[in-house]
């Protein structure tokens, strides 16, 4: 059965203690700041086990919960936690990462070193905690993966996240008998996950298929006008937050990737020889502009000149070589 903390009935004084204590029985001890101190505060946890494996779907307002050297040391078990940012946003630190964690995202952190989580608005997060002594894995292993955001498109990491989204909400569902069962497995996706994520070479190699997938899917639809970031994440089955922290690596942004193939399309289909006279409003519609002014001044930002004016310099050319 699942117990569940939930601030509802609870002294509005009262509140950050009491959550406080709720963390510390259903994932560890932490130390709780609310974001607005003095202001309202609510949340719920509900929590479950599976033999020794631990899992926690919580939700509440802005806070920071940081797991300090003093509250690390009270603690008589450790446990390797991998969580899915299921909505909001919330900022790791641990080992000297300070990573942004978006809707979608699953993180690996491990509970017998220090750590912090701020989440600057209202969230939700599904987590399980796996015992460190149940995974067989090295300690260097552990810490390179800790407190970073996993591949979720390929390998254990696209297994683990729907599988661990779901677990959390059933764990209550099952038999004894079915709970240890489904706890080996969970240990062994685990420790598969830990190791496969510390491959660097493999991760990179990941997320630079997944650029050059996003650029296809770039290419073969600019001429719909409704193509857009949200549109590509939908299309990847990853976040809108993700898709822009791929690009940020590519040094430049999704939107403007977009305009630019756009506007070199057009820019092209201007200056072909030989092809028939479309307008140049045509030309705009069939790669995705829909309002031909707006066309027009990006085009001439782009280039320097407007669209028709691109066109009869291609003509005066063809005068010239005749």
């Amino acid at each position: 059965m699942d117990s569940v903390w939930t601030t509802d009935a609870v002294p509005a004084a009262q509140r950050v203690g009491y959550w406080r204590a709720a963390l510390s029985e259903a994932v560890v001890p932490m130390r709780v700041t609310p974001r607005e101190r003095g202001g309202p505060f609510r949340g719920r946890i509900t929590a479950g086990r599976l033999g020794g494996v631990r899992t926690a779907s919580i939700e509440a307002d802005a806070h920071r919960a940081a797991r300090t050297p003093t509250l690390i040391s009270g603690s008589d078990e450790a446990y390797l936690t991998a969580a899915v940012q299921t909505s909001g946003t919330a900022t790791l630190v641990q080992d000297g990462r300070h990573t942004v964690v978006g809707e979608g995202d699953l993180v690996v952190y491990d509970t017998a070193r220090p750590y912090a989580l701020d989440y600057p608005e209202r969230f939700s997060s599904r987590q399980v905690q796996v015992p460190r002594r149940a995974l067989a894995l090295p300690e260097e292993k552990v810490r390179r993966v800790c407190g970073m955001v996993l591949d979720t498109m390929g390998g254990p990491g696209a297994v683990l996240r729907p599988f661990l989204t779901r677990l959390t909400a059933s764990a209550h569902a099952y038999t004894p008998t079915e709970a240890g069962r489904i706890a080996s497995g969970v240990v062994d996706l685990f420790t598969t996950l830990v190791a496969s994520a510390g491959t660097a070479t493999a991760a990179e190699t990941s997320r630079a298929e997944l650029v050059q997938r996003v650029r296809d899917h770039i290419d073969r639809c600019l001429g719909d006008p409704g193509l857009s970031p949200e549109s590509v994440a939908r299309a990847h089955h990853i976040s809108v937050r993700y898709l822009h922290r791929l690009f940020e690596e590519e040094g430049t942004t999704v939107a403007r990737l977009i305009r630019r193939r756009r506007l070199e399309e057009c820019a092209r289909e201007l200056t072909v020889p030989g092809r028939p006279a479309a307008t140049v409003s045509e030309v705009a519609r069939r790669w995705g502009f829909a309002n031909p002014g707006h066309f027009s001044r990006v085009f001439r930002g782009a280039y320097g000149f407007t669209p028709r004016q691109w066109r009869a310099m291609r003509d005066l050319g063809r005068g010239a070589r005749g």
